[in-house]
């Protein structure tokens, strides 16, 4: 994808920036803007539950998926429409601003604003005392998991499909990126049933 800002080509590695920037920034709306305005509505009641907070991250992670999908397709549109030497070409760069991958970073980074924090709420909330210093690392070790099961996904896709050749340009990453908003929304309905059926031991203690 084109990189250029006028003169200046942004490095492939600091687009993941746009997620970070928009953790802090939904963090600053969620504390300074979304819970004033949600007491507002409520008549001034308490603020989210961790659940209700863990699940908004969810739906946020679903749309990231998703966006990162339309992206990926606009792409390999533009590649379609430059014909063949462009598709059999791995070094031939769409002209398509790289600018659009800022909305699936900042979804993801708005889903973990919401995520992260109230997963760490509630375990230290809800867990006995004797458990309560574990909660960060119970996060920590959550977010490691996920990255080894996506190396698992990503290679069990490589072995089973055509989706991910060594040639991008005549790739359907897409169809991966569809893949992963589907398990996501697959995991936010168990999410949902799970937490129903959770009764809080420490909320608003």
């Amino acid at each position: 994808m084109d990189r250029a800002i006028g003169r200046f080509h942004v490095p492939a590695a600091s687009m993941v920036v746009s997620s970070f920037v928009a953790v802090v920034v939904s963090l600053g709306l969620i504390d300074r803007a979304l819970l004033p305005l949600w007491r507002a509505l409520t008549g001034g009641r308490r603020a989210p539950t961790p659940l209700q907070r863990i699940g908004v991250g969810h739906v946020l992670t679903v749309l990231s998926m998703a966006a990162s999908a339309a992206v990926e397709r606009r792409r390999l549109a533009t590649v379609r429409a430059h014909g063949e030497a462009a598709r059999d070409d791995p070094a031939w760069v769409s002209p398509l601003p790289a600018a659009w991958l800022v909305l699936p970073f900042a979804l993801s980074g708005a889903g973990e604003a919401f995520h992260f924090p109230a997963q760490v709420t509630l375990y230290y909330q809800e867990f006995p005392p004797s458990l309560k210093n574990t909660a960060s690392g119970m996060v920590a070790m959550i977010v490691a998991l996920g990255f080894y099961l996506s190396t698992a996904l990503v290679d069990a896709v490589r072995r089973a499909t055509a989706w991910l050749p060594d040639n991008m340009n005549a790739s359907r990453l897409e169809n991966l990126y569809w893949l992963l908003a589907v398990l996501v929304a697959i995991n936010f309905g168990y999410y949902l049933a799970c937490a129903k059926l959770y009764k809080y031991q420490n909320f608003g203690k």
